[in-house]
């Protein structure tokens, strides 16, 4: 159940987010999740969108460095406590969270969404689907 994630380096200065960003609109991909990280010099826009093959493609041709990561989609229950409930669980299952970020659900307004890049996904997964939490897959994040 993964999804996948594009990482794309950006120079840090005014504009250059809106560049790539640009680039994605121009060419009708649709943005479902961003999260974007900064050092002195660069930052890394990670995005998930609704054609990856389209979107790396685009961006190679506009001259972005980019790779493509898989990261775990999760639905947690909307409710205090959600998100303490799934760390637990990976806690439990020994599994690391390297980095997460939110994204929308859409018309669900049950659940929040989460993107999580983890040591082991199908670890993770496994250990979520064991206690009744639902993870998401592309074709999923793609209909919410």
């Amino acid at each position: 159940m993964n999804i996948k994630q594009i990482s794309v380096f950006v120079e840090n200065k005014p504009g250059a987010l809106y560049a790539m960003t640009g680039v994605l609109a121009q060419n009708q991909i649709d943005m479902r999740a961003l999260n974007v990280a900064e050092s002195s010099d660069f930052g890394v826009a990670r995005v998930i969108v609704d054609d990856v093959y389209k979107a790396a493609t685009v961006l190679k041709e506009a001259g972005y460095v980019h790779n493509i990561t898989p990261v775990l989609g999760v639905a947690i229950p909307d409710v205090p406590g959600g998100l303490n409930k799934v760390l637990q669980v990976l806690t439990d299952a020994k599994v690391n969270v390297e980095y997460m970020y939110a994204f929308l659900g859409g018309k669900d307004t049950t659940n929040a969404y989460m993107v999580f890049r983890v040591a082991d996904n199908e670890a993770a997964a496994a250990a979520l689907a064991s206690r009744s939490i639902k993870t998401v897959d592309q074709e999923e994040m793609n209909n919410l």
